[in-house]
């Protein structure tokens, strides 16, 4: 039996009354006389969803159902899940893709809304390949010359920045300081990825701060998709809380990012002066910390910017200069530029209407305001699978030994929402906007992060080497919800013991955790693993 929340839960309790033989493991609704720990209710009461199928990451949130929001959630599935179109025409659905992009849909990046999958070769159109270059010259500056996610899309007449098709990837073997072997002799392999991109196969010039650098500067990493269910939680938490979870570490001693947090306060916020007002927000999404609330973060720019889809606050192209400095410059998107853009032939100069095209602020919206509200509707309502098998013995020792070892340090269990008062840096949901979006305030969730960054000096390791601690709630049930079950930020780990070990090296803020994990026997570890996958 698989009960979708959409349900109304009147009709779920009189279901379960007749079908009393049914068990959460299977993906069901609990039996509403059972007593279930409140680390059972992963997102809280109004954000579990108690569907631990296939279809896991994709459920509704009880807030959109109480708040009349199932229609618009449905929608906004829809523009997640079905690809963009290249035609500009205003009758044709979905359209608006390019003139360059990264991927055609979201979907494609997050496979089942989860975690992107490990890939040996590099195919945007790959299901599942959420990968996205990480392009920087050896002090771990982007490149100026691309689009801080490159792309490697492009519709005519235009021609890609880089070439994917040469773009190769490397899976090497790594052996740590314990020989990949655990002290009662069990093994585990590590393996890291190399990115190569030969020169010619960049459309642009590879430049810093509009300098040009040298080919043999040039860095090249992965960034994976993470799964975005129960993001609308962790938007719900409010920022005194957040600041408290910096001063609780700061004061135990912790290496905290000094970008980010020094000497008791926050040295830079995130914040939106081009749709918005400047106003100053604390970071808590994406593995840099880059974004500060949900609706101005990831997905709400990446509906944006992974597609070049205008909307009516973003009538300009995720572009840069460089590039369209070259384009508007070559001789084959001259040729038949007025073919695909005639509307462009405004000045007679083609280079100069070809320029302007690629950099306008003033372009159609091609998205309207009505399908990005569906959009974030949905983002911020999808719910988290409830933990499974939490009363089991393995589960009680896992969950013991979880924190005793010290992982709960920087996986920090549960928070508790506020009040989730709706703010939006780019001020796009404000007044009457605002009441558009599923709410979760006052709820203990147990999303197993302190949103902060750490360091693990990883071989080939994150840019800058700091990265989010990513929430652990729900992971155990990608393999079954995408196909695959590989963490970590270029999904290296294949799964959770190769996960931890990657936390190991030398220097690692977890490096304590690690030597006290291996000491464990294979029972207790075996305990943690599958604590960390039913949570």
């Amino acid at each position: 039996m698989n009960i979708n929340k959409s349900f109304p839960l009147i009709l779920i309790v009189a279901f379960l009354a007749i079908l009393t033989a049914c068990s959460d493991s299977n993906g069901d609704t609990p039996n509403p006389s059972t007593v279930l720990p409140d680390d059972y209710y992963t997102g809280g009461k109004l954000g579990t969803t108690f569907n631990t199928t296939a279809s896991a990451y994709e459920q509704f949130t009880e807030s959109v159902e109480k708040q009349g929001l199932v229609a618009s959630f449905k929608r906004g599935e829809r523009i997640f899940e079905s690809p963009f179109d290249t035609d500009i025409d205003e009758q044709t659905p979905m359209r608006g893709l390019g003139p360059l992009w990264v991927r055609s849909s979201c979907i494609v990046c997050h496979p089942g809304y989860g975690h992107g999958a490990r890939q040996t070769s590099y195919n945007s159109n790959n299901i599942g390949n959420g990968y996205l270059l990480v392009l920087t010259d050896e002090n771990d500056t982007y490149l100026s010359s691309l689009t801080g996610m490159p792309q490697t899309k492009a519709a005519p007449p235009f021609k890609a920045p880089i070439n994917e098709r040469m773009i190769n990837i490397s899976w090497l073997p790594y052996t740590d300081e314990w020989g990949n072997h655990f002290p009662d002799g069990e093994t585990y392999e590590l393996i890291y990825p190399e990115v190569t991109i030969p020169q010619e196969a960049f459309y642009v010039p590879l430049q810093v701060g509009g300098q040009d650098i040298a080919y043999s500067q040039l860095r090249v990493r992965l960034e994976s998709t993470i799964g975005i269910y129960g993001t609308g939680m962790l938007d719900a938490i409010d920022e005194d809380a957040i600041r408290a979870q910096y001063i609780a570490e700061e004061q135990a001693g912790a290496t905290l990012n000094p970008a980010i947090w020094s000497n008791g306060d926050f040295v830079s916020y995130y914040s939106n002066a081009l749709q918005g007002d400047g106003t100053k927000y604390v970071r808590r999404f994406t593995y840099a910390l880059s974004r500060g609330p949900l609706q101005d973060a990831a997905g709400a720019n990446a509906i944006w910017n992974i597609t070049n889809v205008t909307r009516s606050d973003r009538r300009y192209h995720y572009m840069t200069a460089a590039y369209a400095t070259v384009a508007s410059k070559d001789p084959d998107v001259q040729s038949s530029f007025y073919t695909y853009y005639p509307a462009w032939s405004k000045t007679g100069n083609v280079e100069t209407d070809i320029y302007n095209y690629l950099m306008g602020k003033d372009l159609p919206a091609e998205m309207t305001d009505q399908e990005y509200i569906d959009l974030m509707v949905w983002h911020r309502g999808l719910a988290v699978p409830a933990a499974r098998d939490v009363e089991s013995e393995d589960f009680q020792r896992g969950k013991k030994i979880f924190n005793e070892i010290g992982c709960a340090t920087c996986h920090r269990p549960s928070w508790t929402t506020g009040n989730d008062v709706i703010v939006d840096p780019a001020k796009f949901f404000t007044g009457e906007r605002a009441n558009l979006l599923p709410r979760y305030p006052n709820q203990t969730i147990w999303p197993y992060s302190d949103l902060i960054q750490h360091r693990l000096f990883m071989k080939n390791d994150i840019r800058t080497g700091w990265c989010r601690t990513t929430p652990l709630w729900g992971r155990g049930l990608s393999a079954k919800c995408t196909g695959a079950d590989d963490r970590l930020h270029d999904c290296r780990a294949r799964n959770v013991i190769e996960a931890i070990m990657w936390h190991g090296a030398a220097n690692s803020d977890a490096r304590f955790t690690v030597e006290k994990f291996r000491k464990l026997n294979k029972s207790d570890r075996d305990a943690v693993v599958k604590f960390i996958n039913s949570i």
